[in-house]
């Protein structure tokens, strides 16, 4: 979600429970666009991280420091000299804007009293952190913005601060509601376009959101819309508004499986169907959020190889697959030969010279059947080219029921591999997975290079029970888990017909109560490829019933006697041991 004026909103009214009336001890500039202000109140210590990053601006109260250069940049050093040990008397947005005011008095030389203020635009590629003098003349600012840079507005050391007009924009705290109403609904646009380009500090999603709420069409024109539909969005707009005013936020994260989708200050209804986490604080929403979404980002970019070479080698044994079930159709027709030349046999000695067809009747069906003939052949070669046909077919078929078990083997271990890829946390599962393409014979080993030492170990989680439940993340893990950790008495599960990881609860000799049962099998619901159907279908059975035939793929096993429940693939509740 765009850093939108609703979550600076929430961001600032948690400011101002912390650090208003707090006292700055340090100053650090940890990247040319970042501030980190050390804040000391009576509650504890705070850190405010400031980011003027274009693409990623962000304003939080961290919960770990991060290092800084040794030299501190110009901007750093004019803030220590002005407000290093200056209190915040107040945390303030100008309406919705995207913008945060920090009140700060200290002391300047003469021990006189004076304030200062801190202004962080979190405007885009248009973000800075400007330094005002009381009168708002600005003093400096981590970015220097030129009239050639731009024509709005020039942000250098002795010009005027002030917040460039937000294209005739609306303020959605204090809009009337004819206005409201005019401005938006007279604009040729689609209705949530319509919103968020009339209203300061509206994202698109908060846009679509409204729209959601209302239960209107976000993409009809905004132009098309009844009297009644219009008074009822605005209705649904100022309830909205009433909540922001009170401070009613909850800042929540919603994800599709294991990826973080959005984050928002306020409930999304529009995300209903996706698992959201609540949050009491908006800064450890955001640190949480970002941190997720970048080990997400960063495991994506780092397994882009594997995936490709992968997705690679699965497209061409489909479309071998593919091939072979057609040619094993073509063999459908062999045993049509062989009763062809048997009837031959039978009947061609009634045959004249050189007949070109035989009608007879089959002694397999009771059928009346017309065999083709070759007018140059006697009955007997006739017969005999019918049987070539036959065994050359037969042959065909034999050699193709192989085939396609083998192709149906490479595709069914190529497909878990790509599963694994996609619950792979970190770098140790990247080289396991790629360790296991070395063995399967889809990497070539290096000249020299010896076999990777491998750490990666299974996720552990704790049943509400108390038992020990373990997740191999790959087929590797599967392996050893199942065949060496777990003991013959332990349950095994396994989402059904899916590839998928390998589940495997420590009973220690006791019996599972049923919670952990489905626990368990939640487990292997999520981590299989069934994880986004919301419901999935899990075999488990005493590890001891669980056998590998040999020669099989790494973690392809066999078993007959199990028991199955369908369950959800939602894990949330389910305690990962630390």
């Amino acid at each position: 979600m765009a850093f939108d004026g609703i979550t600076v909103a929430a961001i600032v009214r948690e400011l101002r429970s912390t650090i208003e009336n707090g006292r700055i001890s340090k100053i650090a500039q940890p990247e040319a666009d970042e501030l980190l202000l050390t804040i000391k109140t009576p509650s504890g210590q705070q850190r405010l991280f400031l980011s003027a990053d274009a693409s990623l601006p962000l304003a939080y109260l961290a919960s770990s420091n991060k290092p800084s250069p040794l030299a501190a940049p110009n901007f750093c050093m004019l803030l220590r000299k002005h407000i290093g040990s200056g209190r915040i008397t107040a945390v303030t947005q100008p309406g919705l804007e995207r913008v945060i005011c920090l009140e700060i008095e200290h002391l300047n030389e003469l021990k006189d009293p004076c304030r200062k203020r801190l202004m962080v635009e979190l405007m885009g590629k248009h973000s800075n952190i400007i330094f005002c003098d009381e009168d708002g003349t600005i003093l400096d600012s981590i970015k220097h913005v030129s009239a050639h840079m731009s024509s709005v507005r020039e942000v250098l050391p002795g010009r005027p601060y002030f917040i460039p007009a937000t294209q005739e924009k609306q303020d959605p705290l204090t809009v009337p509601r004819d206005v409201f109403l005019r401005e938006i609904f007279s604009k040729p646009v689609r209705l949530a376009k319509a919103i968020y380009t009339t209203l300061t500090g509206f994202s698109p999603l908060m846009a679509e959101e409204v729209c959601f709420r209302a239960s209107l069409d976000s993409d009809r024109p905004a132009t098309a819309f009844t009297e009644n539909e219009q008074l009822h969005l605005y209705g649904i707009f100022s309830l909205l508004r009433e909540d922001l005013l009170e401070g009613s936020f909850a800042p929540a994260i919603y994800y599709d499986g294991e990826a973080p989708v959005d984050f928002s200050a306020v409930p999304l209804r529009q995300f209903q169907d996706l698992r959201a986490d609540s949050y009491q604080s908006i800064s450890k929403l955001l640190e949480d959020y970002y941190a997720k979404r970048n080990a997400l980002t960063r495991i994506r970019q780092k397994s882009s190889d594997l995936r490709h070479l992968v997705q690679t080698a699965l497209e061409r044994s489909r479309k071998k697959y593919d091939l072979q079930l057609s040619q094993m159709k073509d063999t459908e027709k062999r045993d049509k030969y062989r009763v062809y030349g048997e009837l031959i046999n039978t009947y061609g000695y009634s045959l004249p010279a050189g007949a070109r067809q035989l009608t007879a009747v089959s002694y397999y069906t009771g059928e009346e059947v017309s065999i083709p003939l070759d007018g140059t052949l006697t009955p007997a070669e006739n017969a005999q080219r019918y049987f070539s046909r036959y065994n050359k077919l037969k042959r065909t078929y034999e050699a193709l029921e192989t085939l396609l078990k083998e192709t149906e083997a490479e595709t069914a271990h190529l497909e878990s591999v790509m599963n694994s890829l996609e619950i792979a946390r970190g770098e140790e599962d990247l080289a396991q997975i790629r360790e296991e393409l070395v063995q399967s014979g889809y990497i070539r080993r290096k000249s020299g290079e010896k076999r990777a030492r491998i750490t990666a170990k299974p996720l552990h989680y704790i049943s509400s029970d108390g038992f020990h439940i373990y997740v191999g993340k790959n087929n590797l893990q599967n392996e050893e888990l199942t065949f060496q950790f777990a003991d013959g008495g332990d349950w095994w599960f396994h989402a059904k017909g899916a590839p998928g990881s390998h589940v495997i609860v420590k009973s220690q000799g006791r019996e599972l109560p049923d919670r952990t049962f489905e626990e368990a099998a939640a487990l292997a619901a999520h981590y299989s490829a069934l994880r986004d159907s919301g419901k999935a279908e899990v075999d488990y059975v005493q590890r001891k019933h669980v056998k590998k035939p040999g020669g099989a793929k790494p973690g392809f096993v066999v078993y007959y006697t199990n028991y199955s429940m369908a369950i959800s693939t939602d894990i949330r509740g389910i305690a990962e041991a630390p």
